[in-house]
Parts: structure tokens; sequence; C-alpha cells
């Protein structure tokens, strides 16, 4: 089965999606999306009619182009060095894949985004800037993201330290009508200051101004992102309402949704390399929108291609392929082995307008199919809220309650409900106790180093290869904003393992701008999240376990994998 740029081998799934069309079309269901209808996934309005705006975002940002070329001249004429946008989530992962995958153009200052509350990630990033020409894009839908705010007053009084600078002059803020940001932002006197459309929520935004403005500054043709947007919109909208056949985002959408009922729904994206970090993006606008109600589709990222026999049958593939990716073995070889799989046609970099809409129609589509919300994440507030009473409780008692591992060996302390004589036998016993169609999350609360990611890699792949289950990978607090919501709501069968690790040093979150005073750091809030999350996986049943290493975190996970 093709339509336009997608091809579908769905093998003895294709009925049931079928059927699943069917149904669609008697139902109205395309029209109504485009009607704003939101009886299409819930009988009430709230979390639905106010989130509609993706929508349109493509035409009504292209509409804004001029006032945004012109707001961002000052900072695109060789007076920045770098820009630095602070933001979490959907406020952050659209610049970030237009970054990676486009990049500054020649004359454009540097791009690079922090959204981490590790101290050794920030202190890296600080100590490379010349701040006196440096912008800070403060990015948050809300306003009042708790890591945005961190970074937001320690960079602040950062500038503000140095003789005869301008602080508020050397920020942006990106935020939503009537967010507390906003009013703080006018109080500052920051100029530059852009309202989102708060009908868009931050999983949806990348064709808006959250992703546009930054896009923008890297020299990026945010003209031709729109327009490639704007064009597969028009075209879906026009497949809706001929009568010719189903559009893009609803075939696709139809078959995501479908065979997440049939247990596929370890969703393995293959993507050629210049095209990886479209997969992070990807990533939390399917899990956060998916995760709940006892169900979910699992983006599974960056998994290197394994022997057929090494997966499971929850697995569906969606190979991203061009001229110079076909793919055409691996892709017989699964569908031979009955795997489902789904062909999708990619052009140039400027295809990841088109591409962001279609994805978005076809999670908004899967939704439908699964019968859940998809513009809410109703779990995502249980570790925020475990954060906030840890961080009050703490400013209060000046200390953080002490915590007793389950047991200890050498240098690594072990959290939770395992037994063993060494932490790679209890971690075996925790493995073997997964369920049919399990995932593995590794939840990493440790610095970021191409080691730790290399040993990451390989133990992704040992547990893979031994259990047959997929594995997926998060750095804390990111993925809490990502795959986080689906780790409470889903269906329960994960099987979480937590890393952290002393901080080889810290720095001070200033309690408020232009005050030294402070009353937390920034290890103290990662690992006061990182606590937080166990704690709400705890709250929903959830079987986590936690590592803690107090000394080479690369080495002890090499070690995991070397006994697994």
């Amino acid at each position: 089965m093709k339509t336009t740029g997608i091809s579908f081998l769905l093998g003895p799934h294709q009925s049931a999606m079928t059927n699943a069309l069917g149904k669609m079309r008697r139902g109205n269901i395309a029209a109504r999306i485009w009607a704003n209808d939101f009886h299409v996934w819930k009988p009430a309005p709230e979390g639905i009619s106010n989130r509609m705006g993706w929508l349109h975002a493509p035409v009504e940002t292209s509409a804004n182009v001029g006032r945004i070329r012109a707001s961002l001249a000052p900072f695109t004429n060789g007076s920045i060095d770098d820009v630095v946008l602070l933001g979490m989530g959907g406020s952050s992962l659209s610049a970030e894949v237009f970054n990676k995958m486009i990049g500054s153009a020649p004359g454009f200052p540097r791009f690079q985004i922090l959204d981490t509350t590790d101290p050794e990630s920030i202190r890296s990033v600080a100590e490379k800037l010349n701040l006196e020409k440096t912008l800070f894009i403060v990015s948050s839908k809300s306003g009042g993201t708790l890591e945005i705010i961190a970074l937001f007053h320690y960079f602040y009084n950062l500038i503000a330290g140095k003789p005869g600078v301008a602080a508020h002059e050397h920020f942006m803020v990106i935020t939503d009508e009537g967010s507390p940001m906003l009013e703080q932002a006018w109080q500052l006197q920051i100029p530059y200051v852009f309202s989102n459309n708060p009908n868009i929520g931050g999983r949806y935004s990348a064709l808006s101004l959250v992703g546009m403005i930054p896009a923008a500054l890297m020299g990026v043709s945010i003209e031709k992102l729109l327009q490639n947007a704007a064009v597969v919109a028009g075209q879906e909208k026009a497949d809706f309402f001929s009568g010719k056949g189903d559009s893009t985002g609803c075939l696709l959408g139809a078959a995501l949704g479908t065979l997440a009922q049939y247990g596929r729904d370890k969703l393995t994206l293959i993507l050629p390399e210049s095209w990886q970090s479209f997969g992070d993006w990807l990533e939390q606008l399917i899990a956060e929108s998916t995760g709940k109600e006892g169900k979910g589709i699992l983006p599974i990222l960056k998994e290197p291609l394994m022997d057929v026999s090494a997966y499971g049958k929850d697995r569906v593939f969606v190979f991203f392929y061009d001229d110079d990716h076909e793919w055409n073995s691996q892709i017989t070889e699964l569908a031979t082995a009955g795997h489902p799989i789904l062909k999708i046609r990619i052009n140039d970099v400027y295809d990841l307008g088109g591409q962001m809409f279609l994805w978005e129609m076809a999670t908004a589509v899967a939704a439908h199919i699964m019968g859940i919300n998809p513009f809410d994440q109703p779990d995502v507030e249980s570790t925020k809220i475990h954060t906030t009473r840890m961080v009050e409780a703490y400013k209060i008692n000046k200390a953080w309650l002490k915590l007793q591992p389950t047991f200890a060996c050498g240098d690594v302390e072990v959290y939770g409900d395992v037994s063993g004589a060494t932490v790679s036998e209890a971690l075996i016993k925790f493995l073997s106790s997964s369920a049919a169609n399990a995932y593995v999350g590794l939840q990493v609360y440790l610095s970021p180093s191409p080691e730790i990611d290399g040993a990451l890699a390989a133990l992704r792949a040992a547990i893979t290869g031994q259990y047959g289950i997929a594995v997926t990978v998060g750095y804390g607090p990111r993925y809490l904003h990502s795959t986080g919501q689906l780790h409470k709501g889903d269906a329960g069968r994960g099987l979480f393992i937590q890393f952290t690790s002393e901080n080889k040093s810290d720095l001070d979150i200033p309690d408020t701008l232009g005050s030294p005073d402070s009353s937390l750091t920034f290890g103290e809030l990662k690992a006061a999240q990182a606590e937080a999350d166990r704690l709400a996986l705890m709250d929903k049943g959830r079987k986590i376990i936690r590592i803690h290493w107090k000394k080479d975190a690369a080495a002890g996970i090499k070690n995991l994998v070397e006994n697994l």
C-alpha cells in the first residue's frame, strides 16, 4: 500500500488498518479535526479546544516572517558571537533539530542549547562564552518551568556581574501570553520579548515562534521551512475534503494507532545519520502525546540494526529513506519475519517543515484511534510535585532526607526492590522479571561524555541481545519533558534503571535575579529530580532501581555490560 512519500508493509495488520480507516471516514474524523471538534478525542473540551492552534501555525507564522527578521536584525549583523537557548522539551527540541541538521549559516552566531541541570554541562558552556557577545533565549511556554528559571537566574547574574554590561540587553524571552515570565521580562525591561500563541502546546510548537525564532537566529531559511510545512498542511486539508481518499497524515496516524492496539507499540525509527536529531523531536511528540490512560507508543531511537531474531513481536519499523539510504535488504528481512514496516521518503533538510506537520497530524489521528487526548500530559506534574516538596523541605531543614541503599558494594550503591551479592547480579535479577512486551528505560543523571555515551550504547545492546526487549536512553532531567509522561502513563511494562553519581563540582542557583544568595545548587536540584522521578514511578507501581556510583560511572557501566 502506498501514498505520497510513504509505503506501508503491514502484513496481517493491513485489514485492521483498513477497518480503522473505514470507521474514521464514516465518522468524518478528518474534517472534524480541521473544524477543531474536541469530540474527536474526548466528550469534554478541556485541554483540547485550546490546543488546536498547530493546525494553522505554518500559515500564521509565515505571515510574521518579516516582523521576526526585523526584530532579530540586531543579533544577525555580527554583533553577537553566540546564542544560548535555555529551554526544556518542546521549548528546545525543535531548535536542537534545526541546529544539528542545518546549523548556523556563515556570518550568523553559533547556537547551542542548555536543557539540563547538570553543573558540569552548565559550567562547560559558561566558560567558553564571551558573555558580552552572547545572547540568551529564555524559552518557556508556561513561564514557570523550574529548570529554565534556575538557568535564567544563573546566567543573568553572571552577566550582571560584568562591569559596564547591561544584563537585560543580553536576553530574549519566548513565552505564552499571560505567563509570569512575560511580566518579569517587562519589569526587567528586556527589549526582545515574543508572546507565542497560547493555543499551541509545547510539543506541537516547532512551526510557531518557539521554533522559528531560534532557526532565524541561525540563518536558517524559515521561509522555506514554513512553505514546506504549509504545502503539506494544504495537501492534507485538500485530501480531507476532496473525497478522493485519505490524507498522508490520516493514513500514517491510522497505521500507528491500529498497530499499537495490536501490541506493536515500539516504534523503531531508522534514520540516515544526518536526520538522527529529528528522532529526538519525534520521541517527545509521540511519547508524551500517546503515553497515558494505560496506553502508549514508545519511540526507539538510535538503536543499531540487529539480527532479526533480537526483535520481539512488539516492534514497528519506520525507515526514513533517501537516494543514499534505501535500506532494501534490511526491510526485506524484517518484513519476511512478519514485522510491520513504514517507509518514508525524505529529501533535503527543508523537508523538516513538512515532516513536522505530517507527524503532528499523524500523532493526533493515532490518539483518536487509541481513544486518548494527545494534547495533555496528566502524569508530568507528579515528578514536579515531588521535586518541589523535596526542595522546599530542604530549604527549611537545610538537609536532604538520607536514603539507605538496599545494598552497597565497593564504590557503588543500589536502591530499590532488588537483591543480589553484586550489582550485576541484582541487575540480572531485575531484568529477568520483565513481562511480555516490556521495555527498559535507562534514566541517566550523569554528566554527558563520549565515554558515558559509549558505555550506555553497549549496555542497551547487551540488554536487547540478552533479553530481546527494547531499550531507551534518556538523560535527566531532559527526558522528564519527553518520555517521562509515557513512563508513568502507559501500560506499566517498563523496567527503569536510574544512573546517578557524585558531582565533581557544583554551581549555586541564585534565589533571585541580582542577588548572590543561594539556597540550592544545580547538583542538588539534579539529585532531587532523579529521586522525585523514582518516587513518582513507584507511586504508579513501576519497577525501578537506582545505581549510584561514587567514582567512575563509565567504568561501572562497562563492568555491567561484561557481566551481562
